[in-house]
Order: C-alpha cells, then structure tokens, then sequence
C-alpha cells in the first residue's frame, strides 16, 4: 500500500476507535443501573467485547502507522480522548431520564440500538475500504468486529419487547420490578469510577509518552503547538492571566517558553488580540531546537547529551539557551564543549 493508502485507513481505524473507547464508559454505567438478568447479561458480554475490539483495533493501528506519520498518532490519541468525554458527559443523563428504573433501562436500550448500528455503519465503511485497497487483515478484522455488533443490536432487539411491557406494568398498572439493590448500582459505580481515573491517568501518560515521541521529529514541535492553539482558551497557555496582563507583561514572559507554547500563544494572539509587538517577540524567538525534543528535555538531560557534541552544535544549545531558557549549567557545558573541541 501507498502511504496515502495507509493514512485513509489509519483514519478510519482512528474513527472505529474512538467509538469503541466511548462505548465502554456508556456501558458499564448501564451496567451499573440494569437489574441481574437476561438484558445486564448481554451488557456485561458486550463490555467484555468491546473491550476486546478495542485493543485489537489499537493493535492494528499501530502496525499500519509503524514508522509513519507521528501527528496521525496524536490525532487518534485526541479522537479517543473526545470519544471518552462524550461518554463521560453522557452518563450522568443516563442516571435521570425516564419516569422509573424500568423506564430508565428501556431508554437506555433504545440509545444502545443506535449506537450498535453506528457502529455497524463504521465496520462496514472500514471493511470496504480495506478491501478496495488490498489491506485484507484490516478487512477481515472490520468484518469480524461487525458480526459481534450485529449479533449485540439482535440481542437487544430481541429485550425491548420485555423491557417494555416492565415499564407498563411499573408507569401503568403500579407493579414496578425495578429493585436498585439488584442492580449493584453501588459497587459498579464506584468500581467504574476508579477505573475512569486509571484510565484517565494512564491515557494521560501514554498521550504525553506519544506527543515527546513525536516532538523528536523535526517541525512536529511547532505544528502540534499551532493546532493547539487553534483551538486554546486562556486557560491553556503557559502564561498565567494571559488576557489580564498587557504587551510587556508578556513579553518578558516569553524567553522561556518552549517551541510548542510558544507556537500555541502564536496562534492565541492572532486570533484573540493581534498585538504586534507580541507577535513580533514570538517570531524572534521560535525556530528549530538544537535538536528534536530538546523542550522536553531537563537541564542535566542536555549536559549529558552535549558530552558527545561537536563545536557546532554547543555552539547551537548556547545560542537557543541564551534566547529562552537560560540554564546555567547547561552554558558551562556548552562552553566546555566548545573549549575542549
């Protein structure tokens, strides 16, 4: 395949995904208000299942992109983390519609019939893709993924007639069913909570693990800070009360920002303020590192890198250090490199 071939398909395994990690956080939260039986059961299978297609689709993923486009794996990374928060910001809806506990779990199931068929939608568009290209494990596993989905959107047709006559009998006639303490809504809350935070902390490390990995590529520094700050608030830039302070505030707080903060406040001011004396200051300041990743690096990091540097490139890390971060005992290294070459 042409890398344009794969990069089609990465983007399709991207959106397959982010779906899967969203479902995840939608259905244990159902699991945790469904009553034992035959409907939690199929939920607690299909969790198990998706899970499953996750990590299989991830797994592929990073076959195709091994050695390629590092921004295309930042790009999954944020599809994945907006699949998670649609979820996450959904859940708690899911705790209060509907009149009563029947009512709820109906609702719930009716949700679950579209979101199987999306993504029965999203494996067949993969699927075809992948075969029109000549990518037949991409293929075989979109179609495999497909045939659990179809089987799940069958399983919950096949409860909505009982959790429908439950809602009559509870709404209607006064005989309600619906009893919390079989849920386990309480365990399962919590347990899923504990979970999101794991999960959160270790998207978190594996995110920022990729992001320094693809900063050692030379100008993905600056393109991943441009992006962010496309779409920054003041929040997320690395200088406190961004829009409180004036042109020198900010100024004198530029030298020791990295590349990347340096590009997003770029990008902030020109779509914010416009200042031209900011602009001007951050067009003096941004350029290539002594080498990729050195942002991300600490000072003792560098000393020990310029131990095997030549003349030129001392002379590289002192003229960047001097203009931004001004580490003292990065300058005497780089000094003592350029005196002993």
């Amino acid at each position: 395949m042409t890398t344009s071939e794969k990069s089609k398909i990465v983007q399709y395994l991207n959106e397959a995904h982010a779906t899967e990690v969203g479902l995840i956080r939608v259905l244990q939260e159902q699991i945790a208000m469904t009553p034992r039986g035959a409907y939690r059961s199929a939920l607690e299978k299909h969790l198990r299942e998706t899970r499953s297609h996750a990590d299989r689709v991830a797994a592929r993923r990073s076959e195709l992109e091994s050695g390629g486009n590092p921004i295309g794996t930042i790009v999954g990374l944020a599809q994945d983390a907006v699949g998670q928060a649609l979820a996450l910001a959904k859940a708690p809806l899911d705790l209060v519609r509907g009149s009563g506990g029947e009512e709820k779990v109906l609702k719930n199931a009716k949700d679950a019939c579209a979101t199987e068929a999306l993504e029965i939608a999203t494996y067949i568009s993969l699927e075809e893709l992948a075969r029109a290209l000549g990518d037949e494990q991409t293929a075989d596993l979109a179609a495999a993924i497909r045939a659990d989905e179809e089987a799940m959107l069958e399983r919950i047709q096949d409860q909505l007639p009982a959790l429908t006559r439950a809602v009559v009998a509870a709404d209607i006639k006064g005989n309600g069913s619906y009893d919390i303490t079989k849920t386990g809504a309480a365990d399962a809350a919590r347990d899923a909570v504990e979970e999101t935070k794991e999960a959160a902390r270790s998207a978190g490390d594996a995110a920022k693990s990729t992001a320094r990995q693809a900063r050692r590529v030379p100008g993905v520094a600056r393109a991943e800070g441009a992006a962010k700050g496309a779409v920054a608030s003041e929040e997320d830039l690395a200088i406190p009360g961004y829009d409180s302070l004036n042109a020198d505030e900010i100024i004198e707080r530029l030298s020791g920002l990295s590349q990347i903060d340096l590009a997003k406040i770029d990008a902030y001011e020109r779509r914010e303020i416009g200042r031209k004396t900011v602009l001007e200051r951050i067009s003096s300041l941004r350029g290539d590192e002594p080498w990729p990743g050195y942002d991300d690096m600490n000072a003792q990091d560098v000393v020990e890198r310029l131990r095997d540097a030549d003349d030129a490139l001392a002379g590289s890390v002192r003229q960047y250090e001097r203009a931004h971060k001004g580490r003292t005992t990065v300058l005497r290294a780089a000094e003592r490199e350029r005196t002993h070459a």
